[in-house]
């Protein structure tokens, strides 16, 4: 069986979530606030209630998807997750972080060993839940680890690797740039 954390149970979190569910994936489930990880446990989540939780029950290599607000919640989502990672975990960014901060935390994380892929995610929460569209930066053996899981993401064929880190998210933001104007 397919497994996966998932660090943030909100609208688009949440959906991703029931989505892999549906998939027949493990999915690990963590929310700041409890009642989330409570609710998706009904749904057959793996609730955990603090990041070292979640870790521990992920094997190593570990997959683990932030769907974060951009900013400071996912760098310190980071630093509180890093004490319980290892070489070659893979850390996924999934929310509209700026593609800069995305390179840093690909660096950042390089230095420790541990991967980092940013997906821009397009396609709302019905989207998240039935399949998005996804633009994926970071090295390409990485993105080829975890292929299977942007194509069980992704509406049919929605998927694709841009290129290095921050290419990902420098798409997403042209997208939104177009989307809202």
């Amino acid at each position: 069986m397919k497994s996966i954390g998932i660090i943030g149970l909100g609208k688009m979190g949440g959906n991703m979530a029931l989505n892999l569910l549906s998939k027949n994936y493990s999915v690990i489930a963590y929310n700041r606030t409890p009642e989330k990880t409570m609710q998706l446990a009904k749904h057959n989540a793996i609730p955990s209630y603090s990041l070292e939780e979640l870790a521990k029950k992920l094997k190593s290599p570990r997959i683990i998807l932030l769907m974060l607000t951009s900013g400071h919640p996912i760098d310190n989502a980071i630093a509180n997750l890093l004490p319980y990672l290892e070489k070659k975990d893979i850390i996924i960014d999934g929310g509209n972080s700026f593609y800069k901060d995305s390179i840093r935390r690909y660096n950042l994380l390089k230095r420790k060993g541990i991967n980092f892929i940013d997906i821009g995610v397009s396609g709302g929460i019905e989207g998240a839940r039935n399949g998005a569209s996804l633009t994926i930066g970071g090295d390409k053996p990485t993105f080829k680890k975890i292929e299977f899981l942007c194509k069980d993401l992704a509406v049919k064929n929605g998927y694709a690797y841009i290129g290095n880190s921050g290419a990902g998210h420098f798409a997403k933001m042209i997208h939104n740039g177009i989307e809202y104007s």
